[in-house]
């Protein structure tokens, strides 16, 4: 019995496989988390392309209409992919603008491109005073188009790497040829 456990205390053969399981288990751990944090880093930039090309196409226009705005919504599930942005975020854009003595307000406002019922962070009414940011001024019979993207992010592994959030972009964008202080 004694030489029996001594030789087994002395075989090597199944110590590579205990090795190999062991460390990959570690890899994948490693390559899943690897490729969560891929997909959040890409979550990231389509959001900030997306809220500059929607400013961008907005500010190109001389005067604007109800169908204008549609059709660039219509643009945004195009710029989102492989991201559904109609299921878990929206797109706001604004127009603000700065009267004689007054601060910065908000002209006009439209939600498109998503479900997900989120607040304008700039303003939510119109008329409303427009927070802006630090160091961003509006002067007098100046107008700004802001377009901020809101999604609500789902990890598909590990929730405790980056956890449940809600993205938020903006960009802000000086009007070409008009005011675009309305629609029409």
């Amino acid at each position: 019995m004694v030489q029996m456990f001594k030789s087994l205390l002395l075989n090597r053969r199944g110590s590579l496989l205990v090795e190999t399981a062991f460390t990959m288990s570690i890899l994948a751990v490693l390559s899943l988390g690897g490729a969560e944090l891929a997909r959040y880093t890409l979550l990231h930039q389509k959001m900030e392309r997306i809220a500059g090309s929607i400013g961008d196409l907005i500010a190109q226009a001389q005067t604007l209409s109800e169908t204008d705005v549609t059709n660039v919504f219509a643009a945004i599930s195009e710029i989102a992919r492989p991201f559904d942005l109609s299921t878990s975020g929206v797109v706001i854009i604004s127009s603000i603008g700065a009267t004689a003595g007054g601060g910065p307000t908000m002209n006009w406002q439209r939600l498109g491109g998503g479900v997900l019922p989120a607040p304008s962070q700039i303003a939510t009414t119109p008329g409303a005073s427009a927070t802006m940011p630090v160091g961003f001024t509006v002067s007098d019979g100046e107008t700004v188009i802001t377009a901020e993207v809101l999604f609500d992010y789902q990890p598909w592994l590990f929730e405790a790497l980056i956890g449940n959030t809600q993205l938020y972009h903006t960009a802000f964008f000086r009007p070409r040829l008009g005011t675009l202080s309305a629609i029409n």
